[in-house]
């Protein structure tokens, strides 16, 4: 019996204006995004409430779970990416077995994460800085959440497919659910309310599990019930590795790109680690809380990779490129305003987590320092993902690598000799400050460059 027709041969993201099609597109990921960072800052709460070590040792475990993260970010840029840009060029008869071939590709990839996950805890987390007076806490709460990725990773491959389509409230619709449970799991399964165990710091992992469980439900259900993305026609080895190379090309160097970032928060945890377990307690509460006042800048990267990936296979560079100038103009605006909210009020939300004195006193200087960047931080992470949805995965990966290995790590290690904590923090802020000036004019070239060739 032949197949029902794709969900949508209609490119949308090369329709109406560029302005109001960005704002359709990102606020539903920023509700999604916003609900995965308070969930983080959930389990940094109630895990804060059991003691300062085992907030340590969650706060050991982010990086981690940031790269694993990433994975998952980097192969969904990479379907969307090749969906947007397969829609846009009106080929859409090829939608469902590129989405399939996508989530075959994700269940490949988590099994040996695990694998290699489960293997490797005490030696990875050991030269993170972890003794061995946090290393069991570690293993109890990594060991629950590695198995858990196979639920994290396919719903988040799901929702990049979803995005490609031009779907983005299903998308974020799926994140709130899966971050909604978590949090109500989150109190029971740790302190053992309502009659359950108390887990302490396994409970917040199980709740991790449980969650990422129901969203992956939800997420096969969109795509294969709803929107009729998927196929059961098995691929020939042929077809699969035509889809999987397609993705891999474009989500190899996007998870590489995701993963920059996570491994450098290891490199300067291990930093934060030299001055005691009180700052890398607080070096933990502050990206938490740093997450939720950057996530607009995610949110809208998100939504630019597919308007870009539809636009510039429809060679509509000319709204590649004004998506790129309201971007700029968002990021600065936000960049300011979260530096003077933050600044005020970081002593106060470090209180929330934490009621140690050290801790609230370098979170404080963290948020009067850090956030002195964020404008052209939000520049740079949309120019990345801009290159992503453009089909240009290399050029995304190399103004990450300039950023992180080019300027926070050499800066933050150079502030850390000369400043102690404080050091560090005014090196991540002038790192990002030198990333924006970089990729604002490397992306304008790129559009120029891209223009002429699908002109040619």
């Amino acid at each position: 019996m032949p197949e029902a027709p794709v969900f949508t041969l209609r490119a949308r993201l090369t329709e109406g204006p560029v302005g109001q099609t960005l704002i359709g597109q990102t606020w539903p990921m920023l509700g999604g995004l916003l609900a995965m960072v308070l969930l983080a800052l959930a389990d940094a709460f109630f895990v804060g409430r059991l003691g300062t070590r085992e907030l340590a040792a969650m706060s050991f475990t982010f990086p981690v779970t940031m790269v694993v993260t990433s994975v998952a970010v980097g192969l969904g840029a990479g379907a969307s990416s090749v969906v947007a840009r397969t829609v846009g060029g009106g080929e859409s008869a090829r939608v469902r077995r590129l989405c399939t071939d996508a989530l075959l590709l994700a269940l490949v990839l988590v099994g040996l994460l695990i694998a290699v996950g489960v293997a490797t805890i005490d030696p990875l987390f050991s030269a993170l800085g972890a003794g061995p007076d946090l290393l069991p806490l570690i293993r109890r709460y990594m060991e629950i959440w590695y198995i858990a990725m196979v639920f994290l990773i396919v719903p988040m491959v799901g929702n990049g497919l979803l995005r490609a389509i031009g779907s983005a409230r299903t998308a974020g619709g799926i994140m709130v659910l899966a971050a909604v449970i978590n949090v109500v799991l989150d109190p029971l399964l740790i302190f053992g309310l309502g009659g359950f165990p108390r887990l302490e710091i396994e409970g917040a992992a199980y709740a991790t599990l449980i969650s990422r469980f129901m969203s992956l439900l939800a997420a096969l259900g969109m795509l294969g019930g709803y929107h009729r993305m998927l196929t059961w026609r098995p691929p020939s080895l042929r077809e699969l590795w035509i889809s999987w190379r397609a993705m891999l090309w474009i989500g190899v160097p996007a998870a590489a790109t995701q993963a920059i970032v996570p491994l450098a928060q290891g490199l300067l945890t291990r930093l934060m680690a030299g001055h005691g377990p009180e700052a890398v307690a607080a070096w933990g509460v502050s990206i938490r809380i740093e997450a939720l006042a950057v996530l607009v800048f995610m949110a809208l990267a998100t939504a630019i990779a597919p308007f870009a990936g539809q636009n510039g296979a429809a060679g509509r560079y000319d709204r590649v490129h004004r998506a790129l100038v309201l971007g700029r103009r968002f990021s600065l605006v936000w960049g300011v305003g979260a530096w003077a909210g933050l600044a005020l009020a970081g002593a106060t939300l470090a209180g929330v987590f934490n009621d140690h004195p050290a801790v609230i006193d370098q979170v404080s200087g963290y948020f009067r320092i850090v956030p002195l960047g964020y404008g052209f931080l939000g520049l740079a992470t949309v120019v990345a993902s801009t290159f992503n949805g453009l089909g240009l995965p290399m050029a995304a990966t190399a103004l990450s690598l300039a950023r992180v290995f080019g300027l926070i790590v050499p800066l933050a290690w150079m502030g850390d000799g000369l400043a102690g904590v404080e050091g560090v923090f005014a090196g991540v802020a002038l790192a990002n400050v030198g990333a924006g000036l970089l990729a604002w004019p490397w992306a304008r070239r790129q559009c120029q460059v891209q223009r002429r060739r699908k002109r040619a």
